[in-house]
């Protein structure tokens, strides 16, 4: 589970070539052919032809969007450079092992003395691929299992069966992505999904079946994302001794809602940034397309990273959420925010604070939380340049809450309430980074605001995950 919502079960991630080929992942190669002296010169040049060759079900239509900037060159400098943007686009598609570039002068009765020829050799993917791997979610790992069809009907559409086993959640899904041709952030998916967790700080255990369609497309500098998503909720206890309220809340129910996500991300890494900022809004509408969930639910996260000197860096992040019911029913417990442990408020236990019966911990309405970083460089810099540089020091301070709200009492009384008994922690630790995949955390807490029935990590706390506070 990447969020702080405990409850929110979601299937595997399913869009974009994530079982193919990463584009950020291949090197530019070097250049292939050196074209003739007189088009060494800084001079112009025209693109007379591109030719792509290797096709096989691909259809040519949808690659004449990401191949047509080749044109525009006008020296050889930008001939390279649009070259090799084309074929980053190329690779982004997720349709192709491997795409070369081969620059060459042009040949032939209609040639041009400044003529260029520009030639892609692609290799298609398989119909079918496979894949085995492992994932890290948040304090939990998973063995991922994966069956693609990529490039279905020839325009980078994809086909994918994924089956994931974890410590806490086990999952099956099937979905089709689509993207516009030309605009690869433009895409729709649709999935279909099954979703069984075990979340022991509650005594519960979830199993969601649902269906859901998104449509991701950017604005300006924003991704956004419209997402409805149908789900048929069971809920039941996971011990005998799960408490009363945990009882009351077991069952079926369904949940159809509307949601809307906004993402503006400056960052240079999602795991471990040195600068740029993240900003994230998502609000979700359950109870009007059907289902008997009624709530308005808001949540937010900010975070942001600045390079200091010797070659540390400071970070702040803070995180929010609101859960409002809609109608006579109250919110429930699957759908309720909680908040603690390594990825967020460090040195609690996981998700093991705010409201709680029987030592059965509830979720709340309303939460926030905020982080100062400061991460730098190991003593001596150890595998300066390789491996010693995939770890980093790491000072905390940590602070947040998570409560009930009485909607009777107006937003006063609400912003007192989250502000009185504040739980805070500060420490120390080493973090080590997974790539661009996820992030491993061992440091030592000292937990400070505990309030009765919070369970603590006082000393050495491990996390690994993918989104931290």
């Amino acid at each position: 589970m990447g969020t702080v919502h405990a409850r929110s079960l979601d299937p595997l991630p399913m869009k974009g070539p994530e079982l193919g080929v990463q584009a950020d992942d291949i090197e530019a190669p070097e250049t292939e052919h050196e074209p003739k002296q007189e088009v060494l010169e800084n001079k112009d040049v025209v693109v007379q032809r591109v030719h792509i060759d290797g096709l096989g079900r691909t259809k040519e239509d949808l690659l004449s969007y990401e191949i047509a900037d080749v044109f525009q060159a006008r020296n050889l400098i930008d001939v390279m450079r649009k070259s090799h943007e084309a074929r980053r686009k190329l690779l982004r598609l997720g349709i192709f092992r491997k795409v070369e570039v081969v620059i060459d002068t042009s040949r032939g009765e209609d040639a041009l003395p400044n003529g260029l020829d520009v030639t892609f050799e692609v290799t298609e993917l398989r119909r079918m691929t496979g894949s085995y791997n492992t994932m890290v979610g948040n304090n939990e790992g998973s063995m991922v299992l994966g069956l693609k069809l990529p490039n279905v009907f020839g325009r980078a559409e994809k086909m994918t069966f994924q089956f994931s086993y974890g410590t806490k959640e086990t999952s099956y899904g099937l979905s089709f992505f689509k993207p516009q041709p030309g605009l690869f952030e433009r895409n729709i998916s649709i999935n279909v999904y099954k979703v069984t967790g075990q979340f022991p700080w509650s005594s519960l255990r979830e199993t969601d079946r649902g269906i859901s369609a998104e449509l991701s497309f950017p604005v300006w500098k924003t991704n956004q994302t419209l997402k409805w998503e149908g789900v048929w909720r069971e809920l039941g206890c996971l011990a005998r001794t799960a408490s009363f309220a945990v009882r009351e809340e077991s069952g079926h129910s369904l949940k159809s809602s509307l949601s809307h996500a906004m993402v503006i991300d400056t960052r240079n890494s999602s795991i471990l940034p040195r600068k740029g900022g993240l900003l994230k809004i998502h609000q979700e509408l359950a109870g009007y397309t059907g289902g008997d969930a009624s709530f308005l639910k808001e949540d937010f996260e900010i975070q942001l990273n600045k390079t200091l000197f010797w070659d540390s860096v400071l970070s702040a992040s803070l995180w929010g959420g609101l859960l409002l019911p809609i109608g006579d029913k109250p919110t429930n417990i699957a759908d309720r925010f909680y908040l603690g442990g390594p990825t967020s408020i460090r040195g609690f236990s996981m998700y093991s604070m705010g409201p709680q019966s029987e030592g059965d911990y509830l979720g709340g309405e309303a939460y926030w939380a905020g982080g100062f970083h400061l991460y730098t460089p190991l003593p001596f810099r150890p595998g300066r340049g390789g491996f010693g540089d995939l770890f980093r020091t790491h000072f905390f301070l940590n602070a947040g809450n998570l409560c009930n709200l009485n909607y009777g009492e107006g937003p006063q009384a609400h912003l007192k309430k989250l502000a009185e008994c504040i739980r805070w922690s500060y420490g120390l630790g080493i973090v080590l980074r997974l790539g661009n995949i996820a992030r491993l955390e061992l440091n030592y807490c000292i937990p400070m605001g505990v309030q009765s029935g919070d369970r603590i990590c006082d000393g050495v706390q491990f996390g690994a995950g993918i989104r931290f506070l």
